[in-house]
């Protein structure tokens, strides 16, 4: 889920883009704000779970497709430019450590859409985190299956979280379903493989929980599941 860090793209002043884009307290996107996860996976068969930490930052704003763009980094080197607007918040460029410019997102990629109301739903892509293949090489099948659509859907408005940067109120909650349709070779089938996510987003926090399943559809494959949690935050 990580990678090696990037060259920092020039950034434009706020000065020299105009106005700052709209804001969401759902998703604080202002500059200065940064958010520490404690990232826990667990992959089957194996008794230890794997943990590392993972820092986002809000970097300001800068000028992106012709127009004012949020930028979000994390301590891994992948950039991020959002928008907030009366459709939701959205992702409209990404760049990793091997691209000179950040690349756009088409369509626009949502994070949450509006209305903020249970049954509001929307499409954004997602791959295999934990998924792999036991005897073939590459053995993660994101590597074969880079993107796929994961259907999302706000379920709960005034969700209690507890994490270990505190307990917080008021959340919303998302779950997203995907199926991956996947041939695996020792059956001599495609199977329909379902993954499955839980995402909770608090007031004037963003993100506070993460919960990722990816059950292996066979005993030739392994599964697994990730787990973020906020450790701290700040304003």
């Amino acid at each position: 889920m990580r990678t090696a860090a990037a060259v920092v793209l020039s950034s434009l002043l706020l000065a020299a883009c105009g106005a700052a884009p709209a804001d969401d307290a759902l998703f604080p996107l202002a500059e200065g704000r940064r958010w520490t996860y404690q990232v826990s996976t667990v992959v089957d068969e194996v008794d230890v779970a794997a943990r590392e930490t993972l820092v986002l930052a809000n970097r300001g704003v800068d000028t992106i497709d012709g127009a004012p763009s949020w930028r979000r980094r994390s301590d891994s080197g992948i950039e991020y430019w959002l928008r907030s607007d009366a459709t939701g918040i959205y992702r409209i460029a990404s760049r990793n450590p091997l691209e000179r410019e950040p690349q756009l997102d088409a369509p626009r990629r949502y994070v949450l859409q509006k209305p903020y109301a249970v049954g509001t739903e929307w499409e954004a892509p997602t791959t295999a985190y934990v998924l792999a293949r036991k005897n073939e090489v590459p053995r993660e099948v994101r590597y074969a299956y880079k993107a796929f659509p994961m259907h999302y859907r706000i379920e709960a408005l005034a969700e209690k979280v507890q994490t270990p940067a505190g307990k917080f109120e008021g959340c919303l909650r998302v779950a997203g379903r995907a199926e991956l349709r996947l041939y695996v070779e020792a059956l001599l089938q495609w199977r329909e493989i379902p993954l499955f996510t839980l995402e909770w987003y608090c007031p004037g926090v963003g993100l506070v929980r993460l919960e990722r399943k990816e059950p292996s559809p066979s005993r030739f494959m392994v599964g697994g599941s990730v787990t973020m949690e906020l450790t701290s935050w700040q304003h």
